[in-house]
């Protein structure tokens, strides 16, 4: 037997037996190790698309800073009359209902009152006294020259015809604080005509925004029975964060919408920053006014107020190149040639035209400015697929 030969082809079978178990363990380990799974943020457009997305460089640019609050129209409360009742009685009649508008010195309301009819009979007492007065006065003057009486009662006379004077005086006053007017106390001085009652008028042209009394109701002075308001100029009322308060001055610019009116933005300036915080909700009131001469604007109505600070150069995009997603704001970023990654970023909100970076990818970094949304859609259709 020739041994070397047999050893020989011994050896290469063992090898090739080794060499074929080895390849299998490979396929095996191939086949079990996992495949990486692709990006959701990157996407890879084809050539021919490419066209379709316009890239710039992100730079700086002059930004006013913008703070957007919720507001309110209000009535301004330097045009609002709280008008009640000068003498305690009983409402008879109410005259206006709210939302009416109102002429200065228009009745309102009237009031029967027991305290107007006495304070009449106090003008009808001293009315009379002062004319009793009045002809004492003559007759010494006629009994002086006559020699009957001396200087001396004359001077008397004259001076009870003062007191009488100024007690009517004072007596038809207190009338007028009644709200009787100058033509009744006429007629009650001349015909001793008694009022029955008196009247609640408007001091001021306006609107009726609150009307607080009913007829039969017993009505007090200091009652607030109506509230009378002059909408030619209203108030945009507002509230910032006391952490941004520090930021907002008197006379920056401001820009309101009115979501229930539409149409253009209103301009205002900022005329009152509050000193105080309201402690319910950390808040410092804002304060702008605005003309209303076609009274569109109505109190309570809601508004968004726009209040623009200094300008100065930051990192900005336009918002053409903004993707919402996941609940926030996102840019694409190019990565490669046809390839973008959706990135998030912190973004203020937009003045003119441009929404500064708050945070987010460095300057000069090549980012889609348009044709960003389209973008994104061919992200989402190549993570279904």
């Amino acid at each position: 037997m020739d041994h070397p030969r047999f050893f020989t082809r011994t050896v290469l079978a063992v090898c090739l037996v080794a060499a074929l178990a080895a390849c299998g363990k490979k396929e095996e380990a191939a086949q079990a190790a996992p495949e990486t799974p692709p990006d959701p943020m990157l996407v890879t457009v084809q050539p021919a698309m490419a066209g379709n997305f316009k890239v710039g460089k992100l730079a700086t640019a002059e930004i006013s800073p913008v703070q957007e609050i919720t507001g309110r129209i209000d009535a301004s409360e330097h045009r609002v009359t709280r008008i009640g009742s000068a003498v305690t009685g009983r409402v008879t009649e109410v005259m206006v209902e709210i939302g009416d508008t109102v002429r200065a010195g228009q009745a309102l309301a009237r009031v029967a009152s027991p305290e107007l009819t006495q304070a009449q009979l106090a003008v009808l007492r001293a009315n009379a006294a002062s004319s009793l007065a009045s002809r004492a006065v003559d007759r010494a003057r006629q009994l002086l020259q006559a020699d009957v009486i001396g200087s001396a009662e004359l001077q008397r006379r004259e001076s009870e015809l003062s007191v009488a004077n100024a007690e009517l005086r004072a007596s038809t006053e207190q009338l007028q604080l009644l709200g009787m007017s100058n033509g009744d106390i006429q007629s009650l001085r001349t015909k001793g005509t008694l009022a029955a009652a008196t009247l609640v008028v408007s001091p001021r042209a306006g609107v009726v925004i609150e009307r607080n009394v009913s007829q039969g109701q017993v009505a007090q002075p200091g009652d607030p029975l109506f509230t009378v308001a002059d909408l030619q100029k209203v108030w945009v009322i507002g509230a910032v964060p006391e952490q941004a308060a520090s930021s907002v001055e008197v006379g920056q610019s401001m820009e309101i919408s009115v979501p229930a009116l539409g149409g253009d933005p209103l301009t205002g300036k900022v005329v009152v920053v509050g000193a105080t915080v309201q402690p319910d909700t950390r808040t410092v009131a804002v304060r702008t006014e605005v003309d209303n001469p076609k009274r569109a604007l109505k109190p309570q109505m809601l508004a968004t107020m726009r209040i623009s600070g200094a300008a100065s150069k930051v990192l900005a995009v336009p918002p053409s190149s903004v993707v919402r997603d996941n609940d926030r704001d996102n840019v694409f970023v190019k990565t490669g040639e046809n390839k973008y990654r959706l990135t998030p970023v912190e973004l203020g909100p937009n003045s003119g035209g441009m929404r500064p970076m708050l945070q987010g990818p460095r300057e000069g970094t090549e980012i889609v400015t348009e044709g960003a949304f389209h973008l994104n859609n061919e992200r989402k259709r190549a993570e279904l697929e």
